[in-house]
Order: C-alpha cells, then sequence, then structure tokens
C-alpha cells in the first residue's frame, strides 16, 4: 500500500462565510502544520464543519485557502476553488455519519472494494481489489468485520470502516468531522489513538473536528478553538487556557469537567 511521505501544511487566511446574510465564519486565520494531529473545537454553532467545507470547496467562502504540500515542495493555492481540483493534493475525508439503507446486502469487504475496481460489484471483486480493501481494514484493526454486513456494524465499527475507505486514497490531508460522534467515551479514545498509530505509519496530516475536549487534550498536537472566528490556537496545553474555554463554553463549559480539565491542563503547561 503507499505511504504518504510527509503531509500537507494549510493555510487559512481571513476566510470568512456568509449565507443568507447570516454571518458564519468571520476572518478566520490560522495555521495546520503538515503532519499534526490538529483538532477544531467549539461549541454547537461555531462554524466548524463549515470551515471543513470551505477546505474540501463544498461551500463557497472569502479569503483565501492554501494548502502546501511537503512531499513535492509544491504549494497549491485553492483561491475559492475545490481543493479537490489539485490532483496532487491527496484527499481523505471521514464524515460524522453516513447516510444509506442498512438493509443492502453489503459486506464491509465488498464496500471497500466499491472504489478500487472498474467492474461492477455484481461480477464479483477483483483480486487486486480484496486484496487492497483487506489491508485497508488491516490498518484499521478491522480485518475481522471483512464479511459482516455494513448494516449490522455498531457505530464505532462503522467508523472504522468509513476511516480505512478514506485511508485508500493515501492521503496527504486526512479531514475527519466528529468521527466519533455517536461512540461512546473509550471507544472515541480508542478511535483517537488508531489514528495516532496510523497517521504514523501514512504521514498524512490529520485535521479533526471534536467535541471531547479531554480527548483532543490527550491526543491531538495542535488546536484551533473557533466560535465563527479564531479564539485562539496552538499546542493544547496553551490554547485550551481556562479563559478560552469560558470564551467558548461559557460558565458551563457544557461537556467538560471544568475542574478536572483546569487541573489537568495547570499540570501540563508547568
Amino acid at each position: 500500500m503507499p505511504v504518504c511521505s510527509r503531509g500537507a501544511s494549510i493555510e487559512f487566511d481571513n476566510v470568512s462565510v456568509n449565507l443568507g446574510g447570516v454571518s458564519i465564519l468571520r476572518n478566520v486565520t490560522a495555521k495546520v502544520a503538515a503532519q499534526s494531529r490538529t483538532a477544531i473545537v467549539g461549541p454547537n454553532g461555531a462554524g466548524k464543519t463549515t470551515l471543513l467545507m470551505c477546505l474540501l470547496g463544498e461551500i463557497p467562502y472569502s479569503g483565501k485557502i492554501v494548502v502546501s504540500l511537503q512531499e513535492c515542495g509544491s504549494e497549491c493555492n485553492s483561491a475559492n476553488s475545490p481543493l479537490h481540483m489539485y490532483r496532487k493534493v491527496r484527499v481523505g475525508f471521514v464524515p460524522q455519519r453516513m447516510a444509506f439503507d442498512r438493509s443492502m446486502p453489503l459486506t464491509a469487504l465488498e464496500f471497500l472494494c466499491l472504489q478500487r475496481q472498474r467492474r461492477p460489484l455484481w461480477l464479483g471483486m477483483s483480486r487486486s481489489a480484496k486484496q487492497s480493501a483487506r489491508e485497508l481494514l488491516v490498518a484499521v484493526r478491522a480485518e475481522h468485520l471483512e464479511s459482516r454486513m455494513i448494516g449490522n456494524l455498531s457505530g464505532g465499527e462503522l467508523q472504522r470502516l468509513l476511516l480505512a475507505n478514506a485511508l485508500g486514497q493515501t492521503p496527504d490531508l486526512l479531514i475527519l468531522d466528529e468521527p466519533a460522534s455517536g461512540v461512546d467515551v473509550q471507544g472515541e479514545q480508542l478511535f483517537c489513538e488508531l489514528l495516532e498509530n496510523v497517521s504514523a505509519e501514512f504521514g498524512f496530516t490529520q485535521l479533526m473536528v471534536s467535541h471531547d475536549l479531554s480527548t483532543v487534550l490527550h491526543h491531538a498536537t495542535q488546536v484551533i478553538c473557533l466560535n465563527k472566528t479564531v479564539i485562539s490556537q496552538g499546542v493544547p496545553s496553551d490554547a485550551l487556557s481556562t479563559q478560552t474555554l469560558m470564551a467558548l463554553f461559557g460558565l458551563h463549559m457544557g461537556l467538560v469537567d471544568d475542574e478536572h480539565l483546569a487541573a489537568h491542563i495547570s499540570g501540563q503547561s508547568h
């Protein structure tokens, strides 16, 4: 299986989005280092997914997004054009969820073969497609799911399958939109540990929206705190300060244990 060399860096330069007269993003300026595991955090409605969709070229925006490929030393300037138009940028995307008919008679292996062979699946899986699909399942520690129907997979198992499918693009940049949404805390931690392992093996840059600040603190190397505009960014122990959390989530900070997280951040910064 091909391995990415050095990933891609991203620069968001004054990115703004207005839809129907409503400001969704305002002058977002941030940098994502190559081969980093960068997490975007913020409250509901902060524009996190919108920023990912701008990067993927799915939503119009003003400003500029620059993607630089460390592998070849070249730079691809998206400048309001879909990122995927630049063929040198290999992008993998893991959505928050996949809408499909759960009664569909499709195994995990067949699902992965769909994009790895030209002939229709009803004519059978090619040997090369099956080999590639099996390698991807092994990469995400899901080889035991090979013959399982995708409609019978749990949330965590389905996310592993979607991750395997994204890795099949041999991405320079892997984009994930709350990939562990609907998975319990332990499952999300295991998924993030798996991401660490595959990112080290494949060498891609990881950009992920996440709602679990404790998991972000443990697994991300870089954080962008977003609430329509960038509140802070940097390494987790600096970016996730008490002041930033208050600005993002208010007095109660929603999903996090204030005292435990604050104490942990304090310990990390000393």
